[in-house]
Parts: structure tokens; sequence; C-alpha cells
């Protein structure tokens, strides 16, 4: 079996690297016109390259996973902004998915811990609805919308998960068909288990995302071995392989927290069950120090016995 890793946004090995580069709305207030727009270009244009950058970087490092920055666009969203970064990104955008595409890499995009929609606020629920119109776009333009996915999680109990659970499916349907499509769910730390995430996915055939350091801090009663037959199930009608995420804790008081690099005794009962089960899989690395600690947790993976590394990221067992 194959496990490809890879790692979040920032490619660290590289200088001034950043994809997330911002303006906040505060200080787009204080500008003219023409600064406004001067920033809003200088900003987009920069995060568009350092994904460029990123992108090839990965093949060279033989990474073939990697997730997009949420912050390519500057106040993309924002309702009193409302500017229009299609038209003058439009070759930037299709050049990254064309990348994307000749290589054969998997990206993905997740949209930030305010896109929910177990909200019973109807504002809330909008402004998801917007978000992920947003990163729909983004992969519409890089000609990526059938394949590029978008990880979300359930989302907030607010003191009934049951009506807040109700809510996630009435919520869900209001975004458009083809953007639910591109979809994914996510177990968190707190509130929602692997077991009650699966539940979710199965009622709107959705895939799901296991997160290992989530399911060790809310674990719920099963365990990853009970769990894995489920999650694989909801890939099958997907093109793609299940996808998972790694970290480990910071501390021990801080154990929600993700520690810059992933401890190897922490991972290894997780991969142990992945070999168990027998089929390939994805592994989004979670820690801090994002390229880095891919690369470092795949060297110490290889050190062990029935491990081979075949790609830069890439291991066969």
């Amino acid at each position: 079996m194959i496990l490809r890793f890879g790692y979040v946004s920032t490619a660290l090995h590289l200088w001034e690297s950043s994809p997330s580069r911002t303006l906040t709305f505060t200080n787009w207030k204080k500008l003219d016109t023409n600064q406004r727009k001067e920033k809003l270009f200088h900003a987009t244009a920069q995060n568009l390259n350092n994904t460029k950058r990123a992108l090839f970087y990965n093949i060279a490092q033989g990474i073939h996973l990697y997730r997009m920055s949420s912050s390519l666009v500057p106040l993309a969203t924002h309702p009193d902004v409302n500017w229009d970064y299609i038209t003058p990104f439009r070759e930037q955008f299709q050049e990254i998915g064309e990348i994307v595409k000749k290589h054969a890499l998997r990206v993905s995009f997740h949209p930030n811990q305010f896109t929910l929609f177990t909200s019973d606020k109807v504002h809330v629920t909008q402004n998801a609805i917007t978000d992920m119109e947003y990163h729909y776009k983004m992969l519409e333009l890089m000609g990526l919308h059938d394949q590029a996915t978008m990880n979300i999680h359930v989302g907030g109990a607010y003191g009934n998960k049951e009506k807040a659970i109700s809510r996630f499916h009435d919520n869900i349907e209001k975004l458009d068909r083809q953007i639910k499509k591109q979809v994914t769910l996510e177990n968190d730390d707190k509130t929602y288990t692997a077991q009650e995430t699966l539940a979710v996915c199965k009622e709107h055939a959705l895939p799901m995302v296991f997160d290992y350091h989530h399911h060790w801090a809310n674990p719920g009663n099963e365990s990853v071995e009970q769990l894995l037959t489920e999650i694989y199930t909801t890939w099958k009608n997907t093109e793609q392989q299940p996808k998972f995420h790694l970290s480990s804790p910071k501390s021990e008081k801080e154990y929600r927290s993700h520690a810059d690099y992933v401890d190897l005794q922490f991972a290894v009962p997780f991969i142990k069950d992945l070999i168990a089960f027998g089929e390939d899989a994805d592994i989004m690395i979670e820690a801090k120090s994002k390229d880095k600690a891919a690369l470092r947790l795949v060297e110490e993976l290889t050190a062990l016995r029935g491990f081979k590394r075949i790609d830069g990221a890439v291991i066969q067992v």
C-alpha cells in the first residue's frame, strides 16, 4: 500500500513564501480608492505567486498533497469591499490549475472555523454559503472545481447537538449542488466525534476526512480500527483515495494545539491501523512546521522496518 504525505499552505523551506498576505478591513477603510486597489492587487499577486512557488517546490520534493491557503484573495467576501479579483487574476488562477493537473497533484481548501452550517442565525449561514462560493469560484478559475475538495467541520452544538445537526442538514442543502459535491467533513477535537461526523457524512453522501489528533482528544466510543471501514466507504463514489489529518499535541496542557513537528510515537499507532486496513491513504500533516514536519516524519518512518520511501513524501509499506 501507498501512503502519501502533504502539508498546509506555506512551504517553510522557501524564503518569504506566505500565500496568505492580507489587508484588514480596518486598514482598507483608511485608504483612498487607488491605494485600496494597489494594496489588494499587490497582496493577491504575491499570494498567487507564492502558491505557484509552493507547487513547484512540491513537485521538486516529491510532495503530491497540498492544501492551498483560504486567504489567497484579501477581503474577497467582505460585503463592503466587493472587489473584482477575477478579471485581473484569471490567468494566474488558470496557471495554478494547469500546474496541478499536469503534475497530478492533489490540492484542497479548508475554509475557516467561522464557516458554519449549524447556527440558528440566518446571517451566519449566509456568510458560510458566501465563503464556500468564494472557495469554489477559485477552484473554477483554476479548472479544479470537479476534483479539489473543500473541507469543513460539522460546527457548533449550541447546547443541543440534535437540534444543531438538524440545522446542518437543512442549511447544507442551501449550497449550490455543484459546490456541495466538493465538500468533505472532518471530526473535531471538542464537539463532534468521528462517529457523529460519519453519521452526517452518510446522510449527505459526503466523504469524511478523519483527523487522528482530534479523535485522540475527542474519541467517542470507537477505535480507529473500528472506524476505518466506514470512513473508506464514504470515499467510494469519488475518484480519490481517503484523506486523513495528522498532527500531535503541543504539550500535555495544550493537548488540542498542534506541535511544531509530528511526534513519531504518537503517530505510529495510527499509521499501523492504516497498514492493518491495507488500503492506500493520503495524510495531510497539520504540524506548525508544515513541509518541514511532513518530510521529517517521512524520514523517521522510513527508518523503521517495513517502510520504503519511494518519493520525497511517499512511503510504500
